[in-house]
């Protein structure tokens, strides 16, 4: 953006400057300024012009009577703008930033979907139900579904996790399952057979009251009068009732044959239940019939019918469930018994409240049962993981207690004996590895003494090597070169030493990558020079700041350079560096031999060569990018590589911008052909193009 032209501005300066930084219609130039190409990104500010007063200025050019703010002076307090160098950033995070930082949006301002969200909004009757919703219903909807994925992710996170969960989970569902359908089928045998023993005592009774019946007189003589029909009925009502005072236990109907009802003054029923709504019509018709039938036949039969029913007073009080018996009494009459279900009834719903208490105490004790089984088998395996990972953690003291003699007991024995047979091992190789350490340190050192006389004598014979013939000349020339070979050798062997010891240290300070970049590329410059190829730059334009150690970033893109370079077939090779909010990331790539399958691991191997017949003509030591990836690591960052055969590689570094801080990716992709894409999108995005 353009910065505040230096000095105190005038009224009609200050409105003006105030509307180039808030409006996104300013021109280009004033918004941001590009770089040349070697020199540092950093902020720049923008000569001031003189501007005239909104008044001087032209129709066309007049700015908007909003747009023409007073002097800060004049303005209220709680209406004064601050002053361009003041505004905050379009999108400043909590988090201090550097100078020319980019600050993408952050989670909470990105419109983030779950994946189970985008499927379901892909569907076309949800964009269709989405659409003719109120907004904020949307939102809610929306905000209930999220809700409920989160507590099912819970549970199933829990569910997957927990072995105790899901035994005693299943012993629950299957022993409701087994306890419910035997309460069931329990249930049902229970009801049957009350159901059965209501209705051989209701045969009885109702047998009883038939012959009762039978012996009463005028049973034989047909009525000749609607009165002396109900005086029977009265009479044969009155002897058939219960003679208990307690609980009535059945009800009593007494009715004429249908053909005589029809008669004027008879009254078709006697009885203190409504018959129309108790007595069903199919066991009347049935008896009807069976009258009939005796008539004809001249012979009386004890013939019962039942049908279930429901029991209804006249008074219209509360109906129960019942079971009507029914016969012929006589040609004339006929017999119906009640017998309400209300005891068995009572019966069944004791039985069921029992069988569902038992049902509930049965799967509580069985589940306490499995969790307190499964909890003796999952605790001590509990104890092993834990132990487990306190010994991969680095506590080799960590054992297991043993109690019993059990299979548990057996696995926390063999367990102690791994952890005790894993720690003399590793303290064995600890051993050799210290041993190895300082023999390479002392050897180092120890080689230092001897190889400064080399050196030194070196020196002289290649100083006066003019003064010798042509052989002796040339083998000056050689002991020249591999005696600084040596030199780096030893150096690099001093290093590796120093991460292998982890006693190797990190002196970050705030610096621009880009900076770090180009210093290094001068070692490069005249090796590619000689190879006949150029190292292009695709810098932005902004500063790239980290928390970085300048000499271990220099040695790591030396490396990757000098790398580049010599197996780059005599091609361009290619710099690119990107960043964002929190990593800075630098990428090395070249077109040259490549890497095979498998290589892009074994190239930070020490002294692993990819051709073994191929000779390293700028005195590599075969420890450089080993010495990068501990620098890299060192840093917190990451060291990758990737290639094909034929198709040059890539050589990527990613570095957190606050050392320590852990890196959850990089602002560059890693592929053979990530510098084209990073540089169309610098050119596209980036005003003043690319630095190189």
């Amino acid at each position: 953006m353009a910065a505040a032209s230096a000095g105190a501005p005038t009224a009609s300066g200050a409105a003006v400057s105030v509307q180039a930084v808030l409006s996104p219609h300013a021109p280009a130039a004033a918004r941001a300024v590009p770089a040349r190409a070697g020199q540092a990104a950093s902020p720049r500010s923008v000569p001031s012009q003189p501007i005239p007063p909104p008044d001087q200025l032209a129709p066309s050019e007049q700015l908007p009577l909003s747009d023409q703010l007073a002097p800060p002076d004049q303005l209220p307090p709680s209406e004064q703008l601050p002053l361009p160098e003041q505004l905050p950033p379009p999108q400043q995070s909590e988090q201090s930033q550097e100078p020319g930082q980019s600050q993408p949006p952050s989670a909470a301002q990105r419109d983030v979907r779950d994946p189970w969200e985008v499927s379901l909004r892909r569907k076309k009757w949800v964009r269709w139900t989405v659409s003719w919703l109120p907004h904020r219903l949307t939102i809610g909807v929306r905000a209930a579904l999220r809700w409920e994925h989160s507590i099912v992710a819970k549970v199933r996170q829990r569910w997957h996790r927990s072995l105790q969960l899901r035994v005693v989970g299943t012993t629950l569902v299957i022993s409701a399952t087994v306890i419910a359908v035997l309460g069931f089928f329990l249930t049902e045998q229970i009801a049957e057979g009350l159901l059965l023993n209501a209705e051989h005592t209701a045969r009885t009774q109702t047998l009883a009251g038939l012959n009762a019946a039978r012996s009463l007189s005028d049973l034989s003589q047909e009525p000749s009068s609607g009165e002396s029909a109900l005086r029977f009925m009265t009479t044969a009502g009155r002897e058939l009732q219960p003679t208990n005072s307690g609980t009535t236990t059945y009800y009593v109907v007494i009715g004429l044959n249908a053909d005589l009802a029809r008669g004027p003054g008879f009254t078709r029923w006697l009885t203190s239940v409504n018959p129309a709504a108790t007595l069903p019509p199919a066991l009347v018709a049935d008896v009807q019939q069976e009258q009939r039938a005796e008539e004809r036949d001249g012979k009386a039969e004890s013939l019962l019918y039942y049908a279930p029913t429901t029991l209804s007073f006249a008074d219209g009080g509360l109906s129960e469930p019942a079971v009507a018996f029914g016969t012929p009494l006589g040609n004339w009459y006929q017999l119906y018994y009640v017998f309400p279900l209300d005891q068995e009834q009572q019966t069944l719903q004791l039985v069921q409240t029992t069988l569902v208490g038992v049902g509930i105490a049965l799967v509580a004790l069985l589940a306490a049962i499995a969790s307190l089984v499964t909890r003796w088998v999952v605790l001590p395996v509990r104890h092993a993981a834990r132990a487990a990972r306190r010994l991969s953690a680095g506590r080799l003291e960590e054992r297991m207690a043993v109690g019993g003699a059990d299979d548990l007991a057996a696995l926390s024995t063999s367990f102690n004996d791994m952890a005790d047979s894993l720690q003399e091992k590793l303290l064995e190789l600890e051993e050799l590895s210290k041993t190895q350490r300082q023999f390479v340190s002392d050897v180092s050192h120890e080689l230092r003494t001897p190889m400064t006389t080399i050196r030194m004598a070196a020196e002289i014979l290649f100083e006066s090597r003019e003064q010798l013939d042509p052989a002796a000349a040339r083998s000056a020339e050689l002991l020249q070169s591999q005696t600084e070979r040596f030199e780096i050798l030893l150096s690099d062997l001093l290093e590796i030493s120093k991460h292998d010891a982890n006693v190797a240290t990190l002196d970050s300070e705030p610096a621009d990558v880009c900076d770090i970049v180009r210093r290094s590329a001068d070692d490069a410059q005249q090796l590619a020079e000689r190879r006949g190829c150029r190292i292009e730059f695709r810098l932005p334009a902004e500063a790239c700041m980290a928390e970085v150690d300048r000499r271990r970033v220099e040695r790591i893109l030396r490396n990757l350079l000098v790398n580049a370079v010599e197996h780059g077939e005599g091609k361009d090779v290619m710099v690119t560096v990107a960043a964002d909010r929190d990593a800075v990331a630098v990428a090395v790539r070249d077109h040259g031999v490549g890497l095979g399958p498998g290589e892009d691991q074994l190239v930070f191997e020490r002294f692993w060569r990819a051709d073994p017949a191929r000779a390293r003509t700028t005195g590599g030591t075969g420890l450089g990018l080993a010495i990068s990836l501990e620098d890299a690591r060192l840093h917190g960052g990451w060291l990758q590589a990737r290639g094909e055969k034929g198709r040059g590689s890539v050589f990527r570094l990613t570095l957190p911008r606050v050392a320590g801080q852990p890196l959850a990716g990089s602002p560059l992709p890693l592929g053979p052909d990530e510098a084209e894409v990073v540089t169309s999108a610098l050119e596209a995005d980036l005003p003043g193009g690319a630095r190189g």
